[in-house]
């Protein structure tokens, strides 16, 4: 019997996915949305509910809690703790309280469960990782650039392709002439919104976001929505002979099937 050939696509059956991550929630965020829904880009905002709305001596402030389902419409807001503290250096029952009371006020913002973090300052410890599934906590970001595009091995220690000041631009183009469909490619953009009037530099996002948008080989996504969807992938359940497959999840996942693109409905058991 020969053996049938299947890897597992991102929707629509594209190989390749680009996520965004900004931290802090600072006004300037409200630009950079703007940016990002233009294109057709989405972001993951990883919030201090602490410090929301707040003025910042050094220009524009924090965006209110009150504002927040609004500005992020579409996107995802994320905790990033109550406020800031270098959490491997604080009491973890300190750090529970930090990560929880942040989810909580998010929640109540924006109406839907807050299931990732970024650590704060790049904070973190072993007892922290193995803490954070505990607080309903799936992702986490680091801080540092791969330059790759691989996907992650353990979503608790995500560390992104670059920050946007590192090479955007170049990384961008090595991105998009990735055409090898035997692989998943994942290219994750961090920073902070703030440092774009700091360095006066909003052409440099301006510019990637509209060579980024638009292309029929990338996925779109927030960062929680890459962490569930790749959960979902991995449910999937084949009969050895590989014609059937049980998707146990409530999202499609999209196949390769011996080079043809099938879509598994959430709760569908069906031939392939």
């Amino acid at each position: 019997m020969q053996l049938r050939k299947i890897y597992t696509c991102f929707p629509g059956g594209k190989h390749k996915v680009l996520t965004m991550s900004y931290d802090d929630g600072r006004e300037y965020d409200r630009r950079l949305v703007d940016i990002f829904n233009r294109n057709g880009i989405k972001g993951t905002f990883h919030i201090n509910s602490g410090v929301a709305g707040t003025p910042h001596p050094g220009g524009e402030g924090r965006i209110p809690l009150k504002d927040m389902a609004e500005v992020y419409a579409g996107h995802e807001v994320s905790c990033h703790t109550v406020n800031h503290p270098t959490i491997a250096r604080c009491p973890i029952e300190q750090v529970a309280l930090q990560i929880l009371e942040d989810r909580r006020a998010l929640e109540r913002a924006v109406g839907y469960p807050v299931r990732g973090l970024s650590y704060p300052n790049g904070s973190y410890s072993k007892e922290i990782v193995e803490l954070l599934p505990k607080l309903g906590i799936e992702y986490s970001r680091v801080v540092g650039d791969t330059h790759d595009f691989a996907m992650p091995e353990n979503f608790l220690l995500w560390k992104a392709t670059c920050h946007h000041s590192h090479n955007l631009l170049e990384n961008g183009r090595r991105f998009l002439e990735l055409h090898k469909t035997q692989y998943l490619y994942m290219m994750y953009v961090w920073g902070h919104s703030y440092e774009f009037p700091a360095q006066d530099n909003w052409e440099l996002i301006e510019e990637f976001c509209r060579m980024m948008g638009g292309q029929e080989d990338i996925w779109y996504a927030t960062n929680i929505q890459i962490v569930d969807y790749t959960k979902a992938a991995k449910a999937l359940q084949f009969t050895i002979d590989a014609d059937k497959v049980y998707n146990p999840s409530a999202l499609s996942v999209w196949l390769s099937v011996d080079g043809q693109t099938v879509e598994v409905p959430g709760g569908a058991l069906m031939n392939i």
